[in-house]
């Protein structure tokens, strides 16, 4: 094995058996580069201060990129990239879910052939650092963790669940017999191994960590293994036997101090350094702050810190990968992130500043940063019209009867819709109730449409108006992406819990069996549709097809801003999902998916298209939002507070500092609203924010988000960034809330979260604003708990 730690850094390791590989090497291959993956000819380990590669300090300069986000035949392109942007190294996730689609069935070919990635890797001169998870988080859905494991409704994700550990323990031996050939140790590139991903975040079991790092261990890695934690929970689920690096977006030296209170010595990484942050629906897309990133890249550059920028290389989420965070916020396809290397892998300004500064800091012994290669080829093409539609309701699979509506996963579908279809009978108004929508239920009676049930509202009820004679009812649901970060991944898909037809006296309406049709837009069926040729536009869920003549292959950004919501794909090529509301309005199809002539496109819209047109652009829209295209309309509803009648349960001042800081009550107040009232901050204007809110039960334990949402909140950016006040309770504490910049409000402010449900509160922890914003840090504050506010 190669060593962790040397002798000094043992007392954290505690009994762990190190032996120094020693290696063979002539001076000719001394340079720290990899060589293709033969035998050992280079060493790496970790020392009481530094990384040593080849027993010489070695400072990591990682670039992060996702080849499931790449086009294969783009892979080493994008390598390129990262070596000519002043990386020596690349670090990769591994999603669990891209390779074992069906249980047992591992796919590691093609698209999925993460082995040759890392060969390419190798061959241009850089390391590998692997992600293999389980768990990955990534906006990738359900945090690439397998669809399949919730059709046990008794699994515990993430936990020392046998059901869990069982089906993780498999897939990291498969992971072993693919890429423990390509360690370090055996001449490959692969320096070291991730175990999980930022478990802090989900629970705090060191005994599962544990579970994790035997399961790799077992798959035949020998590398150095770590683990990785964003500051304020870096102590949990902490052991001794994995080495830590702290995740952040920026002001490294605080998370560094953080770092050293569990790394009392050892070199110091940052795992992720986020170069931008990622796009949901109806949010404005993130550029990233260039000045603070530079800034932060050259702190850990003059002190020798190594890092992993996160996304160096965005991509695209192509299929159906795209996941979602929470309080439930779709993910866009694009992946874009505001990196230094663009979506269709362009160069960037944020890329030339990044190559600039590292080549201030190489090592005289360091060859130069090679030019970055030659970007792809572009193309366009002119507006064409699609005129062959085939409408969903006229091409529904064979339906499975039953008399208890399931969740998607019980009828062994992965994604996409299901159709729930029953018959009512006649009778006066009445009302239709679900426990839970995951996650948008179009309903329909006779075939109209009614309306739509939306997850992002939890407001699962809607009135079916008199009716003359039976009628049939059809919910049409469908999924956006799993949920992929927190408690929240147990995200199964469909209609959740009981399904209720209630009379206006609220007597409960018996209905008959129910018809369920699985639509998951795989190949068996995007193949036996029927089409019919038409001239007008539908508002009715189908799939539309039609012809693109390319003469000049190249990369192109399709124009889906006539289009309402679903899918497109090209030559069979899934290219991700559309939704009119942006902040995305183009689709990035990469020349590799295209054919000189004729190409075939499919289009599933699910409202409908205001215009049945498509149209090649050169360049993407990535910004461009259309709130009033959202069909259940994203402003918050006009509240009146009541606070006046409830005495504030604290009052106080917040330091102005950048960390963490929390608040203990005098005594546990139980409610189900929480009320932050804002009378001040450290900002020469009127603005504030709140990078994240977490509240604190009886014992002083942290309180799960899962449900929570934003009754109410007095103002909130979102022109010019996501300020969005759902920032402030996702979990994340990279992206904020911030009260909008242009309007004249003042303080007060208000934000007003609902529980959904009565809680003991005994305090709370808040995380301040930084990077630019760093003045909106709250200075002075009320809270107020009640059952009503």
């Amino acid at each position: 094995m190669l060593s962790y730690l040397l002798n000094s850094f043992l007392s954290n390791f505690k009994v762990i058996k190190i032996l120094k590989v020693i290696l063979i090497i002539s001076p000719v291959l001394l340079i720290s580069i990899p060589t293709l993956a033969q035998e050992p000819t280079h060493t790496f380990e970790i020392g009481k201060e530094n990384f040593m590669l080849d027993g010489k300090p070695f400072q990591i300069r990682c670039g992060e990129l996702h080849f499931a986000r790449i086009p294969k035949d783009y892979w080493r392109h994008r390598i390129q990239m990262m070596k000519a942007m002043g990386m020596n190294t690349i670090c990769a996730y591994i999603f669990w879910n891209f390779h074992e689609r069906t249980p047992g069935e591992f796919k590691w070919d093609g698209e999925a052939d993460v082995a040759q990635f890392c060969k390419i890797a190798q061959e241009e001169g850089l390391w590998v650092i692997l992600r293999p998870g389980p768990y990955a988080c990534a906006e990738w859905e359900m945090g690439g963790l397998p669809w399949w494991l919730l059709k046990n409704e008794n699994i515990s994700l993430r936990t020392k669940d046998p059901l869990y550990i069982n089906a993780a323990q498999k897939y990291l031996a498969e992971v072993g017999k693919v890429l423990s050939p390509l360690q370090i140790t055996k001449g490959g590139p692969i320096i070291m191994v991730q175990v999980e991903n930022e478990y802090g975040f989900f629970a705090d079991d060191a005994e599962y960590m544990g579970l994790m790092r035997s399961a790799i261990l077992d798959a035949g890695f020998k590398v150095p293994l770590f683990d990785c934690n964003p500051p304020y929970h870096l102590k949990k689920g902490l052991r001794d036997d994995l080495f830590h690096v702290v995740n952040f977006g920026s002001n490294p030296e605080p998370s560094f101090k953080a770092l050293r209170e569990i790394l009392p010595q050892g070199p110091l990484m940052c795992g992720e350094f986020y170069s931008g942050w990622f796009d949901t629906w109806g949010n404005p897309h993130t550029f990233g702050e260039t000045e603070q990133y530079l800034k932060d890249m050259e702190y850990m550059l003059k002190t020798g810190a190594s890092f992993s920028i996160y996304m160096a290389h965005g991509g695209t989420t192509f299929g159906f990968w795209a996941g979602a965070d929470r309080p439930f916020k779709p993910d866009v396809s694009s992946y874009d992130y505001g990196a230094p290397v663009s979506e269709a892998g362009w160069t960037t300004e944020k890329f030339f500043a990044t190559r600039e500064l590292i080549s201030k800091y190489l090592l005289p012994d360091e060859p130069k940063i090679p030019d970055p290669p030659a970007l792809n080829p572009t193309t366009t093409f002119p507006k064409i019209s699609l005129t062959q539609f085939a409408p969903i309701f006229k091409n529904l699979p064979k339906p499975i009867v039953t008399e208890n509506p399931k969740t998607m996963e019980y009828y062994n579908q992965s994604r996409g819709s299901i159709l729930y279809r029953t018959t009512l009978p006649a009778g006066s108004e009445c009302k239709l109730s679900v426990d839970a929508v995951h996650d948008f239920g179009w309903v329909f009676v006779d075939g109209e449409k009614l309306g739509v049930i939306d997850r992002r509202k939890q407001n699962y009820r809607m009135t079916i108006p008199e009716r003359k004679n039976d009628a049939v009812i059809d919910i049409l649901v469908h999924a956006m992406g799993r949920i992929n970060f927190g408690p929240e991944v147990h995200d199964r898909k469909g209609l959740i819990g009981e399904i209720k037809f209630t009379d206006v006296s609220n007597n409960l309406i018996q209905v008959n069996d129910w018809q369920i049709f699985n639509l998951a837009y795989q190949d068996d069926y995007l193949n036996n549709i029927i089409f019919e040729e038409t001239n007008t536009k539908s508002n009715m869920p189908g799939i539309w097809k039609g012809q693109i003549n390319i003469e000049n292959i190249g990369d192109v950004f399709l124009d889906v801003s006539k289009w309402g919501k679903g899918y497109v794909w090209i030559n069979g090529n899934c290219l991700g999902k559309y939704w009119n509301i942006g902040p995305t309005q183009t689709m990035y199809i990469p020349a590799p998916w295209l054919k000189k002539s004729t190409n075939e496109i499919l289009v599933l819209d699910l409202l409908g298209p205001e215009d049945p047109i498509l149209q090649g652009l050169e360049k993407p829209i990535l910004n461009e939002l259309h709130p009033e295209k959202d069909f259940t309309l994203s402003k918050r509803k006009d509240v009146i507070l009541n606070i006046n009648s409830i005495e504030a349960v604290q009052t106080g001042s917040f330091l102005n500092s950048e960390d963490m800081q929390t608040v203990e009550f005098p005594n546990s107040v139980n409610g189900r609203y929480f009320c932050i009232e804002i009378l001040s901050s450290y900002s020469k204007t009127n603005e504030a924010g709140i990078a994240e809110l977490d509240l604190l039960d009886k014992s002083g334990m942290l309180i799960s988000h899962q449900n929570w949402t934003i009754a109410y909140v007095t103002s909130e950016e979102l022109i010019s960034e996501n300020g969005s006040a759902e920032n402030a309770i996702d979990g994340q504490t990279f992206n904020y809330w911030h009260s909008a910049k242009k309007d004249k409000t003042k303080f007060p402010y208000f934000l007003v979260i609902d529980l959904h449900e009565n809680v003991d509160i005994s305090g709370l922890r808040y995380v301040p604003i930084s990077g630019k914003n760093i003045g909106s840090k709250i200075k002075s504050y009320k809270i107020y708990i009640g059952n009503s506010i």
